[in-house]
């Protein structure tokens, strides 16, 4: 099963995008690591 049926993408605005990408900077800031967070529509989540 494709990754992206059990993990389907959120369909976020470009207001709450911008949210999940400037707290990815702040955290990669505060531990000096490549942090990248996903959102995922669980409602829509397909078991494996």
């Amino acid at each position: 099963m494709s990754i992206y049926k059990q993990f389907p993408v959120a369909d976020l605005n470009k207001n709450h995008l911008q949210k999940v990408q400037s707290l990815e900077k702040e955290l990669r800031q505060e531990l000096g690591e490549n942090i990248v967070l996903i959102a995922y529509d669980e409602e829509n989540r397909q078991e494996a």
